[in-house]
Formats: structure tokens, C-alpha cells, sequence
């Protein structure tokens, strides 16, 4: 395996750990509210479009309000990357919600209420 087919997998790592600084940092839009955590990115072959999947613990009201506050951010992310990884093209930054981690505290609690022979709630079936 050459480097070259390694290099999207390396900017992406890269990308994930600058994302996770920006917002570890207190970003200061009053629109990232709960607790958000980047869960992965996937980069095109060619670098020009990368995929940030996070996860957003909160109320729905909050999900969507973080959604929009990253949308405004991404531009201002893309420049940053751009200039902590010394990339001549900065990848189309695009944020997308993964409901793993919801899903995993879901089962969490539906494992615990089992645990304590407390009767669980009827759900809908649908984990996002």
C-alpha cells in the first residue's frame, strides 16, 4: 500500500483532532449548546470535501440549535484546517449528526431498567 491512498485517512484524523480543539476551546457561538462530541470524519479521495460526523447530547431544541451553530462555523473551520495542516485546498467542511452515542445511552438506560426488573417503557423501535 502506498502513501498516497493512506493521505485522505491521515487528513482525516487530522481534521477530526482540529474540530475537537476548536470546540474543546469554547467556541463562542451561543448557538453550541449540550455536549458535542466528533465521532469521525470521512475525506474524499481528492481532499475536497470532508464529512464531520458528531454527536449531540441534549434536548432536540439543542440538537437542532448546535446543527445550525456548526453550519455557521464551518467556513471559519475550514480556514483553520486549511492552515494547521498547510493544505493548498481546505476540504468543503460538511457536519453530520451520528446518533450512535444516543443510541448507545438509550440502551444503557433500557439495560439498566431490565437490570433493576423495573418495566421498560414502550418505544417506537426507531434509534434515529
Amino acid at each position: 500500500m502506498t502513501n498516497e491512498t493512506r493521505r485522505p485517512d491521515r487528513v482525516a484524523e487530522a481534521i477530526r483532532v482540529e474540530v475537537a480543539t476548536f470546540l474543546a476551546e469554547g467556541a463562542k457561538d451561543p448557538r453550541l449548546r449540550g455536549l458535542i462530541t466528533v465521532t469521525g470524519v470521512d475525506v474524499t479521495r481528492d481532499l475536497r470535501h470532508a464529512h464531520v460526523y458528531v454527536s449531540v447530547m441534549g434536548t432536540d431544541e439543542e440538537r437542532a440549535s448546535t446543527v445550525a451553530g456548526l453550519e455557521s462555523v464551518a467556513s471559519h473551520l475550514r480556514s483553520r484546517v486549511g492552515r494547521a495542516l498547510r493544505l493548498r485546498l481546505a476540504p468543503e467542511i460538511d457536519f453530520r449528526v451520528d446518533p450512535t452515542v444516543a443510541n448507545a445511552a438509550r440502551i444503557e438506560s433500557l439495560l439498566a431498567q431490565v437490570r433493576d426488573g423495573k418495566p421498560v417503557e414502550p418505544d417506537d423501535g426507531d434509534f434515529d
